[in-house]
């Protein structure tokens, strides 16, 4: 299982550990893609073609823009 916190939208939850998971396929479970969302796996930020291990800790910070 991979434990993903949605920082700033309250949202906590566990999704399925997938052998080849990338940090773009934990970012689109919960809603988000690269373009709107940085990751961050144990602790450091993860490029998009990242793998993510089984028990990973990813927390998903929203990118806000404007002008």
């Amino acid at each position: 299982m991979i434990r993903v916190k949605v920082l700033g939208r309250g949202i906590e939850k566990e999704i399925e550990w997938k052998k080849g998971m990338l940090v773009k396929d934990v970012l689109r479970e919960v809603g988000f893609n690269t373009e709107n969302a940085i990751a961050r796996v144990n602790g450091r930020v993860a490029i998009e073609d990242e793998a993510v291990e089984d028990g990973a800790s990813v927390e998903v910070i929203p990118v806000v823009s404007g002008g």
